[in-house]
């Protein structure tokens, strides 16, 4: 039976394994405590599938049944020496790439890593990287390393872009006359695909394409873009990119990462940390003293893949390719954010962006004693861009008065209430409606749960 795109009130997939109240924590009737909780948090980890918990136990039966056999032998057809096959051609299809641009491989700053190693090839002339401004702490710390490893120093070679004053996201006009001011010292762009604390979905054609103008190596981290945004990477003419499983994906916790490398680069670089599984398969086993790399990202594998890990996300993969990829999914995506948003702009509690802006513009005049009183009571923004093109699935809210303890008190009491978010130091709580599990009851409930916690910390006099 195809899946009915036009009632959010209809869960897309039944293939998800959604925690119950109890299993949470919620405080909650006993009646409700069986029920599935109002889980928002496929951004930070998407939940179990059915099948991949059933896939993993197929393999861990093979394993038990067939030991070292499995890599070369399968009742399912799914021999662990290739095992990379099964998601390699779903992978492709959700970043726009041909099967020879990606690799299912490691972990999100391990390529990352291979990736700089590859790309970042800096000159006295051209040698900074550009990136945005409080980037993800692990590509923040990776882009450090890189620039000390070819002896510079961070703070000279990194140049982190911010929004303009009081605003919270970056304009793309900005970025692309950055890119163009300060093209012919930048040796590589690199920005996330969706920001991680505001859910700003940036403009990767436009800014691939101004980097490239101006002679820079453009890459990407994927984390929180693939499996929720459409993408082509390589129509863009991206150079490389590099993401994790566990979010939109629902790989599981820690998940095998991925990445792209543009086929024009095929003969043109070889992997620089070369391992045994990106040698060619034809002569891998043959053991041979000299690498032969495999043309095109798959070169750059270095050890065989987890199949348990790699298995946990095929089974999530199939699910994406039965209900038709991101086309029809960011349609629905789209509908849902819009609904949650809608709803929670309607709060008493809800405060408009100008004003939420003012306020924390205020820490910076403000002795700490004076800033409570100054600020107001409890409320929430949203620093997520309105415009539904210039975000993902994600809203970030942020809690008000700005460095108090609301985030914390409004976050445990919607677990209490069972509703699951994440919260991101200082100040923001994510809700994320994903597509394939979500619906428009699970945006009813989170909106009317935040509404009850502000009520609850006004009763408290906060």
């Amino acid at each position: 039976m195809s899946p009915d795109w036009s009632d959010l009130n209809v869960v897309l997939s039944r293939e998800f394994i959604i925690p119950t109240n109890k299993d949470i924590g919620a405080k909650i009737q006993q009646e409700n405590a069986h029920q599935r909780c109002t889980y928002l948090c496929g951004n930070s980890l998407g939940p179990l599938t059915k099948r991949s918990k059933a896939l993993l136990q197929e393999e861990l039966d093979v394993w038990g049944t067939r030991a070292v056999q499995g890599h070369f032998t399968h009742p399912y057809d799914r021999e662990w020496m290739n095992i990379a096959d099964t998601v390699t051609p779903l992978l492709a299809e959700l970043v726009g790439a041909s099967e020879k641009e990606v690799a299912c491989m490691g972990t999100l700053t391990a390529n990352l890593h291979l990736m700089m190693a590859a790309f970042y090839k800096p000159t006295p002339q051209r040698f900074k990287i550009l990136c945005e401004g409080n980037a993800f702490p692990s590509d923040q710390y990776a882009f450090a390393s890189q620039a000390r490893l070819h002896g510079y120093d961070p703070n000279e070679a990194i140049i982190e872009m911010c929004p303009r004053e009081g605003e919270f996201t970056l304009r793309e006009s900005d970025i692309v006359d950055l890119i163009a001011k300060e093209g012919p010292s930048i040796s590589m762009v690199i920005f996330s695909g969706v920001q991680y604390y505001t859910g700003q979905l940036f403009p990767m054609k436009a800014i691939t394409t101004a980097a490239k103008a101006q002679g820079c190596v453009c890459g990407w981290d994927l984390a929180h873009a693939i499996g929720n945004v459409p993408m082509a990477l390589h129509d863009w003419d991206v150079d490389f990119a590099v993401w994790c499983s566990y979010k939109y994906l629902n790989s599981g916790p820690g998940g095998i990462g991925g990445l792209f490398v543009h086929n024009k680069w095929e003969n043109r670089m070889l992997p620089q940390y070369a391992g045994w599984w990106g040698h060619d398969p034809a002569t891998r086993f043959a053991m041979p003293p000299r690498f032969s790399a495999i043309p095109g990202a798959q070169g750059f594998q270095q050890s065989n893949p987890s199949v348990l890990a790699t298995v946990s996300l095929l089974g999530s993969l199939q699910i994406f390719k039965e209900v038709g990829m991101m086309g029809p999914l960011r349609n629905r995506s789209l509908r849902l954010t819009s609904e949650l948003e809608m709803r929670l702009i309607k709060s008493r509690f809800y405060v408009p962006i100008n004003e939420a802006s003012a306020q924390c513009l205020l820490r910076g005049v403000v002795d700490s004693k004076e800033r409570t009183a100054q600020q107001g009571q409890p409320g929430f923004t949203i620093i997520t861009p309105r415009d539904p093109e210039s975000r993902g699935s994600q809203l970030s809210l942020l809690l008000l008065p700005p460095n108090s303890d609301v985030m914390d008190r409004v976050f445990n009491a919607l677990i209490a209430m069972g509703v699951v978010g994440d919260e991101r130091r200082p100040d923001v709580i994510r809700l994320t409606p994903a597509a394939l599990y979500n619906t428009l009851g699970d945006c009813e409930r989170a909106a009317s749960c935040l509404e009850r916690a502000f009520e609850g910390l006004t009763k408290a006099g906060l």
